[in-house]
């Protein structure tokens, strides 16, 4: 693909359009009309989907000829508690044949499904089961969706932004019962609390400083 000038029919600006411009318009043919945008930016192009076509558009891309998205290098997803669709599910294939890769974001709200498409690429197996794990995604048609990274036991999911830092569990070694146990997270009250009264070497100096600058300025 060569470079080719354009000009934009809403500006009248001239610019060039590079092979990354030339696939996302090829792009917005082949999905016709399931596609929420497609754009060329950072090196490769991006489209937004519904969550529900996705096992349409993944076939399409890879089953064409001219764009050959035949690798899946990586399906994940991404927590913004903020937003009314809470979770991102993001796609990135890899065309070996063009150099180019292709990254597809598709909105999922909490408690909804996404159709597996590990039937569409069997790398995305293991990695719905991670995104489930991390997530809570659960993945529709999914041949074995079980937890991948944490125990079978393991309670709500920890790439959720709301997740607490220190698990809801905790795993150790008993000595009286010889053996590893799993148990309410308990932290000891002085590791919770941090006042300046640490006889830690340095803080207290850091104290005498201060109160030595109160004592000045009062008089």
């Amino acid at each position: 693909m060569n470079d080719i000038e354009q000009t934009d029919d809403a500006t009248g600006d001239v610019f060039a359009e590079t092979p990354l411009s030339t696939m996302a318009n090829y792009v917005r043919e082949i999905l016709a009309d399931i596609y929420e945008s497609v754009v060329a930016t950072n090196d490769e192009v991006l489209v937004r989907v519904n969550s529900q076509d996705i096992t349409s558009v993944l076939t399409k891309l890879r089953d064409d000829n001219h764009a050959a998205f035949t690798q899946l290098s990586d399906l994940t997803a991404v927590d913004y508690p903020e937003r009314p669709v809470r979770f991102e599910m993001v796609y990135q294939l890899l065309s070996i044949s063009n150099n180019m890769r292709l990254r597809i974001l598709a909105g999922v709200a909490e408690g909804q499904s996404v159709p597996s498409v590990s039937g569409v690429f069997s790398a995305a197996n293991w990695a719905e089961r991670e995104a489930w794990d991390m997530f809570g995604i659960f993945f529709a048609g999914h041949p074995d969706l079980r937890r991948l990274l944490t125990d079978y036991g393991f309670e709500g999911h920890p790439l959720r932004k709301d997740f607490p830092l220190t698990g809801h569990v905790e795993v150790r070694y008993d000595d009286t019962q010889r053996r590893v146990v799993n148990e309410p997270v308990h932290l000891v009250q002085e590791f919770r609390d941090f006042d300046f009264l640490s006889p830690w070497e340095g803080m207290q100096h850091a104290i005498d400083a201060a109160d030595s600058d109160k004592n000045s300025d009062s008089n």
